[in-house]
C-alpha cells in the first residue's frame, strides 16, 4: 500500500513525486516509457526559469534525478483504470494492480492526427509528429509542416538544419505561435508558407512520402506539393481513456480539477497537460505537480485525524 501512486512521469508527475517523497510519503511512479513526457520530443526549451536554453531531454533527465532522490519507486506499465475502494484506490495495469491511499494522474497528452488518407499508411515512412526524433532522417529534403501554433513553428525552425526547404501549411491567414517564434520563422530563408489551406491527402509510393494534396479553404482550389516528409502539429488529445469509466473526464476528454488539483473522486488528483486548463507548458505542469504533491500529504493527514477520532 503506497501513500500515493503517480501515473505518468512528465514534468508534472515528477514534480509531484518530489514534493510527496520529501514529505516522507511512500511514492510509486508508473510510466509507460522514458521519463520526461513531451520534453523528450522538444529540441530546445527557452522559457523555463533558470536556463537561457536547454535541450528537452536534458531537462527531463535533471528533473528525473531530482524527483527520485527521496526514495520514489518506479514501475513501467500501461494503466487500464482506477477503482475507488473508499479508504484506498486501486490502479490496474495490463499485468499488475497497485494500491494507494491517493492517486495523481499525470498522463499528459499526445499530438492529434489529421485523419487524412495516407497518414496511417506512411506513419514512420515520412509522416512524423516529432521533429527532434526524426528530423535527421530528412536531410536535404523538402518538408511540409502542418499547423500554426508554437509547436508547429518551433519544429519547422528546428527542421531547417536538415531540410533543403520547409513549408508550413496553415488553415488560417496568420500564425497562432508566439510573436518571437513567428519572427524567427519569417526571418528564416528556408521557411515558406501556404496560408488558408489544409492537407487533404498524403501521397507516396510503396516506401516513402512523395508529397501532399492541399486544398485552399477559401477558394477550394486543390494543388499538389512535393515533399519528402510531413510533420504534423494540429493540436493535442488527452491520454485519459482509462479514466473515462470513472467519470473523471469532461466531454472532450480532459480532466477538470479545482485549484488544488482535486478531481471529482476524493483522493484522486490530476496535474499537467491532462488537466482542463488554458496554458499547457512545462512551467504550468511543474506548478500543478507541486500543488498536488502537497495536497496528497494534507489529504492523508486529514484521513489519519478522522480515523483517530473514530
Amino acid at each position: 500500500m503506497y501513500d500515493v501512486i503517480i501515473i505518468g512521469a512528465g514534468p508534472a508527475g515528477m514534480t509531484a513525486a518530489l514534493y510527496a517523497s520529501r514529505s516522507n510519503l511512500s511514492v510509486l511512479m508508473i510510466e509507460r516509457g522514458a521519463p520526461g513526457g513531451q520534453m523528450n520530443n522538444t529540441a530546445e526549451v527557452e522559457n523555463y526559469p533558470g536556463f537561457d536554453s536547454i535541450l528537452g531531454p536534458e531537462l527531463a533527465i535533471k528533473m528525473y534525478e531530482s524527483a527520485i532522490r527521496f526514495g520514489v519507486e518506479n514501475a513501467y506499465g500501461i494503466v487500464q483504470g482506477i477503482t475507488d475502494h473508499g479508504e484506498y484506490k486501486e490502479v490496474c495495469t495490463e499485468d499488475k494492480n497497485y494500491q494507494g491511499k491517493t492517486v495523481i494522474i499525470a498522463t499528459g497528452c499526445v499530438h492529434r492526427k489529421l485523419g487524412v488518407k495516407g497518414e496511417e499508411e506512411f506513419a514512420g515512412r515520412g509522416v512524423s509528429y516529432c521533429a527532434v526524433c526524426d528530423g535527421a532522417f530528412f536531410r536535404n529534403k523538402r518538408l511540409i509542416v502542418v499547423g500554426g501554433g508554437d509547436s508547429a513553428v518551433e519544429e519547422a525552425i528546428y527542421l531547417t538544419q536538415f531540410a533543403s526547404e520547409v513549408t508550413i501549411v496553415h488553415r488560417r491567414d496568420e500564425l497562432r505561435a508566439q510573436k518571437i517564434i513567428q519572427e524567427r520563422a519569417f526571418a528564416n530563408e528556408k521557411i515558406s508558407f501556404i496560408w488558408d489551406s489544409v492537407v487533404e491527402e498524403i501521397k507516396g509510393n510503396d516506401m516513402v512520402v512523395t508529397g501532399v494534396q492541399v486544398r485552399n479553404v477559401k477558394t477550394n482550389e486543390v494543388t499538389e506539393e512535393a515533399a519528402g516528409g510531413v510533420f504534423i502539429y494540429v493540436g493535442l488529445d488527452p491520454l485519459t481513456e482509462p479514466f473515462k469509466a470513472s467519470g473523471l473526464t469532461n466531454e472532450t476528454g480532459w480532466i477538470p480539477t479545482n485549484e488544488m488539483m482535486e478531481t471529482t473522486m476524493p483522493g484522486v488528483y490530476a496535474v499537467g497537460d491532462v488537466r482542463e486548463k488554458g496554458l499547457r507548458q512545462i512551467t504550468t505542469a511543474v506548478g500543478d505537480g507541486s500543488i498536488a504533491g502537497q495536497q496528497v500529504f494534507d489529504f492523508i493527514e486529514t484521513q489519519k485525524d478522522q480515523q483517530a477520532v473514530k
